[in-house]
């Protein structure tokens, strides 16, 4: 039977599992586990229309709003440390250092900011009810996007000047081609995150 301890918590994996102080091996499991299921997010592509979908950016929001601020945030660094080290744990097979200053840098320190931003939330309620999860997921991806397509400009047109790329090639190509993607993923997680609150709240 699901405690009153349990249901009062203020992430998921604190109602799941509950820690007694400040358990290092806790959040040491959590993390790990964390960064492997980010890393099969990431390997995961749907097709879709107009480029495919992958669950990358599912994982990074999912994952902050389970565990909350900080372990979240940590979750997601440890993640890019392991692909700033090499490990293959993006959607393609490049990894490394040169990866990050490409183009899909920005998006990479937008995961770790943004994971900081949803966890927060999460752990003052928003992600119990489906209105605010969506609202929160929304968010989230707005600060990926402010950080990607930050990058994305300076890099393109900014440092490279790349024929034929200005902010509004660099806002379609890096933003709208994605937006459908990103529409079923906020509902996904709406639908996701209140039921798993739901059934932890079932006695």
């Amino acid at each position: 039977m699901t405690t009153t301890a349990n249901t009062s918590s203020l992430t998921l994996v604190d109602a799941l599992w509950p820690s007694a102080g400040s358990s290092l091996l806790r959040k040491a499991v959590l993390a790990v586990a964390g960064s492997v299921l980010l890393v099969v997010c990431a390997k995961i592509q749907v097709p879709m229309y107009p480029v495919p979908m992958t669950m990358q950016t599912f994982g990074i929001l999912i994952i902050a709003a389970a565990y909350g601020w900080p372990l979240g945030a940590i979750t997601v660094l440890l993640y890019l440390a392991e692909g700033f080290v090499g490990l293959p744990v993006f959607a393609g097979a490049v990894a490394g250092p040169a990866y990050f200053a490409g183009t899909t840098g920005g998006y990479l320190v937008g995961f770790a900011a943004a994971s900081g931003l949803v966890g927060f939330l999460a752990e003052r309620g928003w992600t119990k009810g489906l209105v605010m999860t969506a609202l929160a997921m929304v968010l989230g991806n707005v600060v990926i996007y402010a950080f990607g397509l930050s990058w994305l400009d300076i890099l393109l047109v900014g440092i490279r000047g790349v024929a034929g790329w200005d902010l509004a090639k660099v806002i379609h190509n890096g933003m709208v081609l994605f937006l459908v993607g990103d529409v079923v993923k906020v509902a996904l997680a709406a639908i996701v995150l209140p039921t798993a609150w739901t059934l932890i709240r079932r006695p």
